[in-house]
């Protein structure tokens, strides 16, 4: 009897339903979909829940984001971030879906940079320049994950050459879902080489839910008066541009397809919005950075931030050769990025907010993802 109780209680865990008081959050997906063994390491699905029905999943290959379920304004939930069904799907597909990004994540000009007088090479993935650390970044790493309640620590070691960056890097992120229905996400590093350092979470976000139509009835707020101005190649110019008043300018509420396909000469190199902007603040404090509300769910949600900057990108390079959890395809548009960081290609602009991290230095950085309804 006791070995049939056993089966049945793991079979149960694994279709991973979610009682949400009446209601249930059924997973498209299970545990045993999240099980696999990548370069000799096992990964895992984790799930939060917090007293108001919020259901987080996450997956230690690559410290992804797979599902965040929001309520909408009459307490229906839906999966609001952009991923798959399985690990199979995630190697398969483009893996920064949900991903902590690392070592360096946006663009490095030329795949290099120097320190001390040393050249480092890095993967060249985006033309000439080096994209969110290569082809083969922290994204598709396996991390050492351990679950307390409703938090998960993920942590990984990185040699000292690894994707042509310096030093024996120590990682850790941690995710935190509380009852006020935030989504923190706590990052920490430590190198015993100086390097450029550069994390963060590249979740595709829907408040439609995911697989449900495109983004360009979301409202944004960005709370930038500037951003980093780019030439054709969408590396920074070094320049710190006033964008009040042309279609960057999202200090008050805008649709994002209110002016998408401007003839601003930005938004022709970034086929729509794919630029990085220049927080309001002076320093490190944690401060609302943007807020996106979609009018028909009524979801909001608001990311505060400790980073001086945020990239924001309306999935102008989506062709629907994707299939996600909904079973739909994942279409031009049809989600968008808002990635709290440090500016793209800093360590070739010593004007813009150091990046470098020095042995005995302890990179620390916070972003809080707060959903809510109006």
């Amino acid at each position: 009897m006791m070995k049939k109780a056993f089966i049945v209680l793991f079979i149960a865990s694994l279709m991973l339903s979610c009682s949400v008081g009446k209601k249930e959050i059924q997973l498209p997906y299970s545990a045993n979909d999240f099980i696999a063994t990548i370069d000799g390491k096992p990964t895992g699905l984790y799930t939060l829940k917090n007293k108001n029905g919020m259901v987080v999943t996450l997956t230690n290959y690559g410290a992804k984001i797979v599902s965040i379920y929001a309520p909408d304004k009459n307490g229906n939930f839906a999966d609001v971030v952009l991923g798959f069904k399985s690990i199979t799907e995630y190697q398969k597909n483009d893996a920064t879906h949900g991903a902590t990004v690392g070592p360096y994540a946006n663009r490095i000009a030329n795949a290099s940079f120097v320190i001390d007088s040393i050249v480092y090479q890095l993967p060249a993935n985006d033309g000439k320049a080096c994209l969110h650390s290569g082809p083969n970044g922290w994204y598709r790493r396996v991390w050492v994950a351990k679950q307390e309640n409703n938090s998960v620590a993920m942590e990984l070691d990185s040699p000292d050459g690894d994707l042509g960056f310096p030093g024996n890097k120590k990682a850790k992120v941690t995710f935190i879902l509380t009852d006020e229905n935030e989504l923190r996400i706590d990052y920490e590093l430590t190198t015993d080489k100086a390097c450029f350092i550069n994390l963060t979470n590249h979740s595709y976000f829907n408040l439609h839910g995911e697989g449900n139509g495109d983004i360009l009835d979301h409202m944004l707020t960005i709370n930038a008066d500037r951003s980093t101005p780019v030439d054709e190649g969408l590396i920074p110019t070094g320049e710190l541009a006033n964008i009040k008043n042309t279609p960057l300018d999202f200090t008050t509420p805008r649709a994002i397809g209110e002016r998408i396909n401007s003839d601003d000469q930005q938004m022709k190199f970034g086929k729509g919005y794919d630029f990085n902007y220049v927080l309001n603040k002076t320093s490190n404090e944690m401060s609302l950075a943007a807020s996106l509300y979609e009018p028909q769910s009524g979801r909001l949600m608001e990311i505060f931030t400790t980073e001086p900057g945020i990239q924001f990108y309306s999935g102008n390079f989506m062709q629907g050769k994707e299939t996600g959890k909904s079973g739909n395809p994942y279409a031009y548009r049809t989600a968008l990025c808002l990635e709290t960081q440090h500016f793209p290609d800093s360590p070739h602009r010593p004007d813009f907010p150091s990046t470098l991290v020095k042995p005995g230095d302890v990179y620390k950085t916070t972003t809080v993802h707060k959903f809510s309804v109006k």
